[in-house]
């Protein structure tokens, strides 16, 4: 077994870094190499902008390389509830921001002829007991009323057209929802990029930012640093760099899974027959796919931990075990990959972008990046050119976490409430 990504795994290697140390001014500086800062550079290089990404690491191999590879549209919460906190009109608003992120990630694959097998297969989201499915209902019948027709309700008796288990009580079809090869995306983004002239700096942390004047920066890595006359910040839960005001707007989770060995195709569908994107309702949620060489990843929150070796490992155990309840004739198959990856959660779980002392962000994305990630980096390359009104977090507070200023120490604790929650609700 690999304690490593499947999807950086089988994903050629970019080759088109920089390897002369930073120097001289740019337009614009991106810090973050992965889906915001590629799709936010491509962007802004059609625009004519001369443009520097720096990674702390390696092109897409935090978030962007780490998820389940699901570009899922709807929010992560529920609709019918979030409409009522927020406001029908402007969940509508946020809900199309959604739907646009999945048409971005389409768009961009096609433009740039990437090959990450996009498929729109849709997504089915599964009531893990009786009263989840009423729940869904009823978001799904304000869906389909308001703003996203492609929906509709599977019954338990139907469920077996759509996965083999019987561990669920109906769900809710997403019909725009698609999946693809994460780590072939973001290697494909970063091609296309170096392309049009981006200077992508790997192993190269940003560990100052001065501000010169208005939104000017001086941009400092360890090998050099660069003038940039405007600065975006693309960097997720990222502990490199002086962010802490970021920092303490986001909380960093544990997000683990697991890959089997390659499963022949009459199991996969038995298992999975529409090949969707699944998740569950859980607050310690399970979520499984097929990937394109035919293995099944399962993952899921399986822990509320930051991401380690050893903490991939106990994870991938507990995870591996919850495959086995959902799917009982998958008990003796071989896990090639387990590993692990941070989630930027914010405290809505709903992202946050924008400018604050020169500085443009946009992060946040609560398990919802692999499409919005994308779609924002093309929004905010319009916001720097000073169209801030297509920006849809715009007129979103961002206060800091009470008691959080950096460290998620409360985590155990936070899991321990949300364990509870998946016995009692």
């Amino acid at each position: 077994m690999k304690l490593m990504s499947y999807w950086l795994d089988t994903a050629p290697k970019f080759m088109g870094g920089q390897t002369e140390a930073p120097g001289g001014e740019v337009d614009v500086a991106v810090v973050g190499a992965g889906f915001t800062g590629l799709s936010a550079a491509i962007a802004l290089a059609k625009k004519g902008a001369s443009v520097a990404v720096f990674d702390a690491g390696l092109v897409g191999n935090a978030a962007s390389g780490r998820n389940g590879g699901m570009c899922n549209n709807g929010f992560a919460q529920d609709y019918h509830a979030l409409s009522t906190t927020l406001g029908r009109e402007r969940a509508n608003m946020l809900y199309r921001a959604f739907d646009a992120g999945v048409s971005k990630v389409e768009s961009l694959i096609a433009e740039e002829g990437i090959a990450c097998d996009f498929k729109r297969v849709g997504k089915l989201k599964l009531a893990a007991k009786p009263k989840h499915y009423d729940k869904l209902a009823r978001s799904q019948a304000l869906l389909e009323k308001e703003c996203d027709p492609d929906t509709y309700m599977v019954t338990r008796a139907e469920l077996r057209n759509e996965v083999g288990s019987d561990r669920y009580f109906g769900g809710l079809v997403f019909g725009k929802s698609a999946g693809m090869h994460v780590g072939r995306f973001a290697q494909g983004l970063a091609v296309a990029a170096a392309k049009r002239g981006v200077r992508i700096y790997e192993n190269a942390p940003v560990i100052g930012l001065k501000r010169l004047t208005g939104t000017v920066h001086q941009v400092q890595t360890p090998t050099g640093g660069v003038r940039a006359k405007q600065v975006l910040l693309a960097t997720g839960t990222s502990e490199v760099g002086p962010l802490p005001w970021f920092r303490r707007r986001i909380v960093p989770v544990g997000a683990f899974i697991i890959v089997t060995e390659p499963l022949p195709v009459a199991t996969l569908d038995r298992l999975t027959p529409r090949r969707r994107m699944t998740t569950d309702t859980k607050n310690f949620v399970c979520y499984f796919r097929v990937t394109p060489d035919n293995r099944l990843l399962f993952g899921g929150r399986a822990r509320f931990a930051i991401s380690s070796s050893t903490s991939d490992m106990k994870s991938g155990v507990i995870l591996q075990r919850s495959m086995v309840e959902v799917f009982p004739e998958l008990s003796s198959t071989r896990i090639d990959y387990c590993w692990g990856g941070m989630v930027d959660m914010t405290r809505d779980r709903l992202p946050r972008a924008g400018e604050r002392n020169g500085l443009f962000y946009s992060m946040g994305y609560s398990g919802h990046g692999t499409h919005m990630a994308t779609y924002m980096g093309a929004i905010m390359a319009e916001v720097l050119d000073g169209r801030a009104d297509l920006n849809p977090w715009r007129d979103f507070s961002w206060p800091a976490i009470p008691g959080h200023f950096g460290k998620p120490w409360f985590l155990p604790f936070v899991g321990a409430y949300y364990r509870f929650q998946d016995l009692v609700r």
